[in-house]
């Protein structure tokens, strides 16, 4: 049947796509033949895995386009680069099977997801072809006003939104050692470990039904305006 192909994809730079895919290679490494296939130019999967002990459960390195098909692999995590070309964009939706996208709890981030998954959802047929896809909350400190910001965004655009990860240098410590959270000492790590699970979940279900409609279907309203009235920021999503 080929390898499950997992994108993880955000035109905006810097919002963790490649802290998820070493994480979701380290942790299907456990599963099956994993590679990491890496189209950023700036190679942070290459460079992580050359970071990691040979000792480790095996991840081949992929390196741009130069893959033709997963048939070697039970499951393929793609990371993507920031300003990816639609035409790119689309050529990678294609080949997958699965669809993440990270969004950071930031203004800045916010309109620029919007944006993206405006593209994303038109350019990318998304609600045609019903290609599962989630959202997840990167980098995320609870209690603050721009994440419940993220959250009324997120809401607004009916799209399944699976889990919020939290800033935690677990993820820094990770990425040092070429290795992922699982891989940690689970005493340390079990915070982290336990707010992946709603998106393995996720995973896996779309893998085994090879596609997952969309949650609450409608046309999403993707174009994010945020104003501000008595230092409180307010979040209206327009057509």
């Amino acid at each position: 049947m080929g390898a499950k192909q997992i994108l993880v994809i955000n035109s905006k730079g810097g919002v963790g796509k490649s802290t998820l895919t070493s994480n979701l290679a380290s942790y299907f490494s456990f599963k099956g033949r994993t590679a990491l296939c890496d189209f950023d130019r700036q190679m942070s999967g290459v460079r992580w895995l050359e970071r990691r002990d040979p000792s480790r459960r095996k991840i081949d390195s992929i390196t741009g386009w130069e893959y033709r098909s997963g048939d070697d692999y039970d499951w393929m995590i793609m990371d993507t680069p920031a300003g990816i070309t639609r035409k790119d964009m689309m050529s990678l939706i294609a080949r997958s099977d699965v669809i993440i996208i990270p969004v950071l709890p930031s203004p800045i981030d916010i309109h620029a997801a919007a944006d993206f998954i405006r593209d994303l959802v038109v350019y990318g047929r998304i609600r045609t072809t019903q290609k599962p896809l989630a959202i997840v909350a990167n980098r995320v400190k609870t209690n603050t006003a721009v994440y419940d910001l993220l959250k009324s965004f997120l809401a607004s655009l009916r799209l399944p939104f699976v889990t919020s990860l939290r800033d935690s240098q677990n993820y820094i410590h990770a990425s040092i050692h070429g290795i992922g959270i699982f891989e940690m000492d689970p005493l340390m790590v079990n915070r982290d470990i336990e707010q992946w699970q709603p998106l393995l979940r996720w995973i896996n279900e779309a893998a085994e039904k090879g596609r997952m409609p969309l949650a609450n279907h409608g046309r999403p309203r993707p174009r994010a305006v945020v104003h501000s009235r008595a230092g409180k920021p307010i979040l209206r999503a327009v057509r």
